[in-house]
């Protein structure tokens, strides 16, 4: 797993990156209260924003930490946004996005150093 500036988490699966948000941003953001999700087959831009989550405290945007293509979208966060503070680096991940090379990945930080990044 890798971690973002943004507070965002990555995993390979396949050709495809899974992408959720930290427990820090979670814990930082509140009970989340609502959350919308990129249209799947999109394609995305790096940096561009594409989550829009509401949480008791403020709204917060989740920007796209890679270029590519939406694959699939996790429609049981929208359902349930409460999954985004109960299971953030699990059952909540938001989307599924399709790059052309996975090793795009290997710029982000590891655990160790998000862990010292978020402090």
């Amino acid at each position: 797993m890798k971690f973002t500036e943004d507070h965002e988490w990555l995993k390979i699966e396949g050709d495809l990156l899974v992408v959720g948000i930290t427990e820090h941003a979670s814990t930082q953001l509140g009970d989340v209260v609502f959350v919308e999700l990129p249209q799947v087959g999109s394609d995305v831009e790096k940096g561009e924003e594409i989550v829009v989550i509401e949480s008791v405290k403020a709204a917060s945007d989740i920007t796209a930490p890679v270029d590519g293509e939406i694959v699939e979208v996790n429609d049981a966060i929208v359902d349930n946004p409460s999954l985004v503070n109960e299971d953030p680096l699990g059952a909540a991940w938001f989307f599924k996005i399709k790059v052309e090379d996975t090793s795009v990945i290997d710029g982000f930080m590891d655990e160790g150093a998000y862990k010292d990044y978020a402090g």
